[in-house]
């Protein structure tokens, strides 16, 4: 039995990860093939070639995206989305969704911007205990006047869903940065500690 447990969990260590990747890179392939639909029926690939190739909405996909951002870098493609804007903003429930996801993606890709870049260790959800966080802001603007310290933001997600979590504002004398990737954050976090960085945890657990 303890031979035939072992092996059973050496063909899960090899058969799962394989599994998982393929049905995540499928979902988003189905997804992207979707923008096929876009095109009119008479230029789909079904009606030209006879028979679907997957993937194709992915080339699609890019093209899109490409030719967008080629679009609005330019003066003309600036006025475009400005125009765009300002008719979103005038509708209510719209304008607070479109204007918080924006904001989001311009700081989460920003050549310039640092958020999601720096791994820290905070205590939460008490005092002694340790968790993973990811500095998002190092400035909290009015907050910070009203409370007259100094704070960070900082995005503490769940373990092993780190799309969840939660939003604090911390003093930053109390957030612990690490010596660690985000990537190597996120794989922490995801495997619930099984696959860690010793070296970063243990730098910053040292500093008084």
């Amino acid at each position: 039995m303890t031979y035939l447990r072992r092996y059973l969990v050496a063909g899960l260590l090899v058969w799962l990860p394989l599994g998982a990747s393929y049905l995540v890179v499928s979902l988003l392939v189905d997804w992207m093939d979707r923008s096929l639909l876009l095109l009119p029926q008479a230029y789909r690939p079904e009606s030209l070639l006879g028979f679907h190739i997957p993937g194709l909405g992915v080339v699609l996909s890019l093209v899109i995206l490409f030719v967008t951002g080629l679009v609005a870098a330019n003066l003309f493609g600036r006025r475009l989305v400005k125009l765009w804007e300002a008719m979103v903003s005038r509708i209510p429930l719209v304008r607070s969704v479109y204007s918080a996801v924006k904001q989001l993606v311009e700081t989460m890709f920003a050549d310039n911007g640092r958020s999601f870049r720096k791994v820290v260790l905070v205590e939460f959800p008490r005092r002694g205990l340790w968790t993973l966080a990811f500095l998002t802001n190092e400035e909290s603007g009015p907050i910070q006047e009203a409370l007259g310290r100094e704070l960070v933001s900082v995005y503490i997600p769940t373990t092993p869903n780190p799309t969840g979590g939660y939003f604090v504002l911390l003093p930053k004398e109390e957030v612990r940065e690490l010596e660690m990737s985000v990537d190597d954050g996120l794989k922490m976090l995801l495997s619930m500690g099984a696959v860690n960085s010793t070296s970063g945890l243990a730098e910053a657990q040292a500093k008084p």
